[in-house]
């Protein structure tokens, strides 16, 4: 080790208080980097686990296969399972008393099948052959047969047909609802054909069998030898490696065995979150974002280690100095400056990387209760650990440390010996250098004016200073907005269900006996009913969104005297439930039930889809203002004419949907709701307007109250959508807290910035505020300059933090407008949150530093060479 080495380390552990701020400093970074790398993988391989254990692991379908087909893709060297799953049919369930479910669906599953499909044994064993069957314990409970293992099970087995449809070209499979019209099952089991079972087992009620399913499943076993073209499968395929190449791998594979390309299907809910997606605009959208977010956290990493050795730099000044002075070379002081980023990194890097896993790990362990009771998530959170998620941490916490070290060593190369010794580098004593306006001194008083002076007078460490905290600031505000818009997409592509079940009468009309006992059941918690008729509105050009406006200039007989058409779903929610709708989004109650008026709550934003591929756009459905009239028209079917109705006042405008409203079919649609009255009054100013009623309950157990509502009333259909609900809120309420402890983690860290940047900067600045102190500075005076001191620095941060993170929101904005499309609004709240922080951080950062130095010797300080 050469003699410049040596002095280094020496330097070092001579400063020690300085050297385990740098390594503290770098060691936060670096667990930093190793979190945000960790908590991606791990929710997303927490996301991979759940949806299987809910659906089910395959990669790709390949439907309607025979047996040569299957030996060929169970072949391919990118197989790594195959699982056979045959439906085999439907089969009249002659012992169920529930109505809606008057089947058994029969589906055969090969060994892998029961290996990798989410089946849970409760009692005997697997089917081993054809001959052999499970049951779903709901076959014994809800549809009250008695089956015991060892019985002999004989069905009808064929398949579905709905009879109101002419032409049938899909098979009709679970995701289907019982087909009832007018209280007659519209529908039938065509070509069934007798086969003979023996039960070897009982499970629970799949996952992925949907709660609207109408046949309960059983499943018996089935292999390669058992196909035909009278009883083809599908096959499904889970890969080696997932990757984008699957998709081409998968099409010339169908090709090569003579499969139709066409008849492919992939599990795109699982791909995603191995961030594979057949969607470009969706991958685009995917990485940019991620790309985006993590240069911001490698930009804050930089400052925070760069910050820790410019100080460090700035205080080995005088020591480089001399070094020069007895024949160092330029390459010598800069290798010092690198030899020192090096010994900070093989200290801190090892516990970097411990600490960013350990931080994890002991969220997870938080965490893991939270979603075990609130979100009834069925796998737990675990660490999961990759060697390219450690490598990249690795290798970037190198990265940042070299570049963070690169400038302070380029400068400590230059520095010759007489300035250094000096110290003149840092400090500007030109009049030019430090002027100041006189404004400051008559507004602010003489300690504003000198404390503006300190900070021209010491530029590299207040630049420095201000540095850090516009890092603070773009981290934060960067990071609440990558969150606002994470959430935003979410809601946007998750269809709205704040509902666990929907009740829907045949006859269009709910009947009030009805209403009354589904209220009443032990596990509704909350009832609505809502009403809804439809109607027209004719809307003056000027007052349609942009993307109509476009499609009116492109055609303009779509246009009738100046008006474009609207449909108009008009809704009654209950005057009970529309004065709660109204208390929760701030609208004035008097103005919703002032029936002369007929007023009308419009809802201004809807969601369509539009280009290929396909995105989801969020657009304005209508551009008005409340007290604005609009005039309803209903359609008579019989005479074709359009005839007037009323016109309805806009009492308010919202994007907030009350249970069970919708906000449209897109574009040219309108939503309004109104109180029961100016419902019926509608109503009754038009003959034939059509009325239909939808009930919407909220239940502790959805799947009981479902039973209980089949046994009330066999002539309702009844749609349970508990278990997509549950997953959307499942969905959101995990981002939530990821992405809320993310930020929380990262205003931590720049909290931790900011106080080790002043504190130094502070300490540092020991001689001078001693001097200050010896020409007559009183206590009182000095801690006003101290704190306008603050004042400054969070000006002028302020004054580049936020133009920079506005920068940076739009760029995340742009990235989301491939898959997504908004407008872009700025978080108002998050910035006025970052104005409050700033100040007080700065200027607690600023009393606790200065504390430390009150107590310090006038005489003695003014002595010191070096802190």
């Amino acid at each position: 080790m050469n003699v410049i080495n040596k002095l280094t380390i020496r330097h070092l552990k001579e400063n020690k208080r300085r050297t385990l701020v740098t390594i503290i400093g770098t060691i936060i970074s670096v667990a930093m980097i190793t979190a945000v790398a960790t908590l991606a993988v791990s929710f997303l391989d927490l996301l991979q686990r759940q949806t299987i254990a809910d659906e089910g692991e395959w990669h790709v379908q390949y439907f309607n296969i025979d047996e040569a087909q299957a030996a060929a893709i169970e072949d391919d060297e990118e197989t790594k399972e195959f699982i056979l799953s045959g439906d085999r049919g439907y089969a009249h369930f002659e012992e169920s008393e529930n109505f809606y479910k008057p089947y058994i669906y029969v589906r055969s599953l090969n060994q892998s099948g029961f290996e990798n499909v989410p089946i849970t044994l409760t009692e005997g064993r697997l089917p081993e052959s054809p001959e052999e069957i499970v049951l779903s314990e709901e076959i014994v409970s809800s549809g009250r047969a008695d089956y015991e293992i060892g019985d002999e099970l004989s069905l009808e087995v064929g398949e579905r047909v709905f009879l109101n449809e002419a032409a049938q070209e899909e098979p009709v499979t679970q995701q289907y609802s019982i087909n009832v019209v007018d209280e007659q099952l519209m529908e039938e089991i065509q070509d069934p054909q007798e086969e003979t079972y023996t039960v070897v087992g009982l499970i629970e009620r799949p996952m992925w069998e949907p709660a609207w399913a109408p046949g309960y499943t059983a499943i018996t076993y089935t292999d390669e030898t058992m196909l035909s073209e009278d009883s083809p499968a599908s096959g499904l395929v889970i890969l080696e490696d997932v990757d984008r190449s699957l998709y081409a791998n998968s099409q010339e594979l169908a090709e090569a065995v003579g499969h139709d390309p066409e008849n492919i299907r992939y599990n795109s809910e699982l791909l995603r979150f191995y961030g594979v997606s057949s969607n470009d605009n969706l991958t685009f959208t995917m990485y940019s974002l991620a790309a985006i977010i993590m240069a911001v956290i490698i930009f804050g990493s930089v400052a925070l280690i760069y910050n820790a050795f410019a100080i460090s730099v700035s205080e080995r000044a005088r020591h480089l100095g001399m070094l020069a002075s007895v024949g160092a070379t330029k390459k010598q002081k800069r290798n010092s400056v690198f030899f020192e980023g090096a010994l900070i990194g093989l200290m801190s890097i090892p516990a970097g990387v411990l600490s960013g896993i350990g931080g994890i790990a002991v969220t997870f362990w938080f965490v893991n209760r939270l979603m075990h009771d609130a979100l009834n998530v069925s796998v737990p959170l675990t660490v999961a650990l990759t060697p390219m998620s450690i490598l990249t941490a690795v290798l970037i916490s190198a990265f940042t440390i070299f570049i963070s070290t690169y400038l302070p060593a380029r400068k400590a190369s230059r520095i010759s010996a007489i300035e250094a010794i000096r110290q003149t580098t840092d400090i500007k004593l030109t009049e030019k250098a430090v002027r100041t306006s006189s404004i400051v001194r008559r507004i602010f008083g003489t300690e504003a004016e000198i404390g503006l002076k300190n900070l021209k007078r010491n530029k590299r460490k207040y630049q420095i200073t201000v540095f850090s905290l516009v890092v603070s600031i773009v981290l934060f505000l960067s990071v609440s907005f990558f969150t606002e818009s994470l959430e935003r997409s979410l809601a946007i592509s998750s269809e709205s269900l704040d509902y666990d079940i929907q009740l829907m009468p045949n006859n269009g009309e709910l009947e009030e006996e009805m209403v009354q006992s589904a209220a009443s059941l032990p596990e509704v918690t909350n009832s609505s009913v809502v009403q809804e008729a439809y109607y027209t509105a004719w809307i003056d050009e000027e007052e349609i969104p942009a993307p109509l406006q476009e499609e009116v200039e492109e055609y303009p007989e779509l246009l009738e005297e100046g008006k474009f058409p609207y449909y108009v779903n008009l809704y009654s929610i209950g005057d009970e439930n529309l004065a709660d709708y109204a208390a929760a989004n701030g609208m004035e109650e008097a103005d919703l039930f002032n029936s002369a008026e007929f007023p009308a709550v419009v809802i201004d934003t809807t969601v369509y889809e539009e280009g290929t591929p396909r995105r989801l756009v969020e657009a304005a459905t209508i551009h008005t203002s409340p007290g604005e009239q609009l005039g309803l028209f209903y359609e008579d079917f019989e005479s074709g004419k359009t005839e007037p109705v009323s016109a309805v006042t806009i009492a308010a405008l919202t994007d907030k949907l009350p249970t069970g409203v919708s906000s449209g079919t897109g574009m040219g649609s309108l939503t309004m709701i109104v109180s029961e009255e100016v419902y019926e009054n509608l109503l009754a100013r038009g003959e034939g307007i059509q009325s239909n009623s939808y009930m919407y309950l909220d239940s502790t157990d959805p799947v009981k109250t479902q039973e209980d509502l089949e046994a009330m009333d066999t002539t309702m259909h009844i749609q349970n959508v508990y278990q997509n609900r549950q997953q959307n809120e499942q969905i959101m309420l995990l981002m939530s807290v990821f992405i809320y402890g993310f930020i929380t983690l990262i205003t931590l860290i720049s909290v931790a910035n900011i106080f080790n940047t002043i504190s130094t900067s502070i300490a540092l600045r020991k001689r001078e505020f001693a001097m200050l102190k010896s020409v007559g500075m009183t206590s009182k005076s000095f801690n006003k300059m101290i704190n306008y001191e603050s004042m400054f620095y969070g000006i002028k941060s302020l004054l580049y933090g936020i133009p920079i993170s506005i920068g940076i929101m739009y760029l995340l904005h742009l990235s989301v407008t491939n898959t997504f499309e908004y407008g872009f609004a700025l978080p108002w709240m998050s910035l006025l949150y970052v104005v409050i922080a700033v100040f007080v951080i700065v200027g607690s950062a600023m009393l606790y530093s200065i504390s430390k130095i009150k107590k310090d010797n006038i005489i003695e300080t003014l002595k010191q060479e070096n802190i």
